[in-house]
């Protein structure tokens, strides 16, 4: 490991954090409701702890390697949330650093799990914070360093693969730091495009913000205890399902469409295989709640935005799916694991991924028929090479170990096996609700304090596609080069 680089760049990774707490400063300075100094306090930290390595650090190269990129991605993360988490403790809103980290990890990882069971009496600037956490996530914190100090390094491609969801990585430009400015540009503008939409709904502008930043980072945090359902409004519903569904599109899509590229958006089949397992998803969940939910349109309301809120791995709620039909409920839980598409804001497995599983499966079980015919996995109409097919089949492992280990050390908590398994699994997949004793109505405040630093590496390994939390373990990666 290039030792002072990383450390460096780590340090100028603190003082963007400390620059993006000062909106969330202005609005305590606003509302004035006792966490200005909470801020305050935080910003001077979190820039002073930046500042050091920043300065004083002078690599001798400026290459960076995918060693040193994953190093980065893995320590980042962990850093960033936990000085995120400090505004709650300074403030008094979340007074344990375990959960204040359990909390900070939500929000930077868009899982959107919490462990607050009152929500609405906290500061405003310190929920602001909350929900801004997730915008900050959702594109990612090293796409975003990119995009403002695109000449941070020599090979900075590969930071973004080591933060960006998918099998692959696509570079929408020529330079990386060019693709960067790009991706937020398309991320900005969908995010205010949502807030006027809401704003118009009529949500005000500060609770229009809250709901933007969720929404866009598929996070999921909400300022009042009851989500979205606290504004009683189908008009919002449907503003914010659409949007949550938008947002688990790959931003490709958006490039392609603006650069009237009709072609690749035609003959994405990821994009058409997400769009068809929403509406058959949705359709198959308001018959299924038909009973229950006072007519077909009501029915179909609250299956497109619950369907829309899990596959987005979001997590906002209209309604408390627990006491839905097992029907209902088992296709949630698939889609909790599934995700949206690769290059999205969305967390899961994605669907690219799946796909391709598929495909291979289907060409494996063809080879036993015929062993002597060469088949090709093909995508988009062009061949998967075999090492991308090899890496998501150890992905698919390494993704079932965690889920697995997660619920059985999350079994010690609880005597629920579901709570535990589906605690795990909305985790690890970045969605936020689960089932039972982790349900939209319930929260994640009965867990002891390991169980919740348990849950937030399985957050941030989710977000960060699990090999730049994993590695961090390994001794090669701290070896210097």
């Amino acid at each position: 490991m290039n030792y002072k680089l990383v450390f460096r760049l780590l340090g100028r990774l603190l003082l963007m954090e400390a620059a993006l707490m000062v909106p969330s400063l202005a609005v305590a300075l606003i509302f004035r409701e006792g966490d200005v100094m909470a801020f305050v306090y935080t910003i001077l930290l979190t820039a002073a702890c930046g500042a050091a390595p920043s300065l004083l650090l002078h690599p001798d190269r400026e290459d960076l390697t995918a060693k040193d990129g994953m190093a980065v991605a893995g320590l980042s993360w962990v850093i960033l949330s936990f000085f995120g988490a400090l505004p709650f403790v300074f403030s008094g809103a979340i007074p344990h650093m375990a959960d204040a980290y359990f909390e900070a990890g939500s929000g930077f990882s868009t899982t959107g799990s919490t462990i607050l069971p009152e929500i609405e009496s906290l500061p405003r600037g310190v929920l602001f914070w909350r929900s801004f956490t997730h915008w900050i996530g959702g594109m990612g914190v090293l796409i975003f360093t990119l995009a403002v100090l695109p000449r941070l390094s020599g090979r900075t491609s590969h930071l973004a693969r080591a933060e960006s969801p998918g099998p692959t990585f696509t570079k929408l430009m020529p330079k990386m730091g060019d693709t960067a400015k790009v991706l937020y540009a398309l991320y900005i503008a969908l995010t205010a495009i949502e807030a006027l939409c809401l704003l118009l709904a009529g949500m005000n502008l500060y609770d229009a913000l809250i709901h933007a930043f969720g929404t866009a980072g598929t996070g999921g945090f909400s300022n009042y205890n009851t989500s979205i359902a606290a504004f009683h409004s189908p008009l919002i519903e449907w503003i914010i399902a659409v949007f949550m569904m938008l947002f688990g599109v790959n931003f490709a899509m958006y490039h392609h469409l603006l650069h009237k590229d009709k072609d690749s958006i035609l003959h994405n089949e990821e994009l058409w295989v997400y769009l068809a397992i929403v509406a058959g998803a949705t359709l198959l969940i308001t018959v299924s709640i038909l009973p229950q939910a006072g007519g077909f349109f009501p029915a179909l309301r609250a299956a497109f935005f619950q369907v829309n809120a899990i596959t987005s791995t979001t997590g906002f709620s209209t309604a408390d799916f627990n006491v839905w039909p097992l029907f209902a409920k088992s296709i949630l839980m698939i889609l909790l694991c599934l995700g949206a598409c690769a290059g999205s804001t969305a967390g899961g497995f994605k669907l690219s991924r799946v796909i391709l599983l598929v495909k291979s499966s289907f060409r494996d079980l063809r080879h036993t028929l015929q062993p002597r015919k060469v088949a090709v996995v093909r995508m988009e109409g062009k061949p998967v090479n075999e090492s991308t097919l090899s890496q998501v089949g150890v992905y698919l492992f390494l993704w079932l170990v965690l889920a697995v280990a997660g619920t059985i050390l999350l079994s010690f908590e609880t005597d629920d096996l579901v709570t535990a398994g589906t605690a795990a699994l909305t985790c690890l997949s970045n969605v936020g609700p689960g089932l039972n004793g982790v349900g939209p109505a319930e929260n994640f405040s009965f867990f002891s304090a390991p169980a919740k630093l348990l849950l937030s590496f399985l957050m941030l390994a989710g977000r960060l596609e699990i090999y730049p939390i994993l590695l961090l373990f390994s001794p090669n990666v701290w070896k210097k080069n």
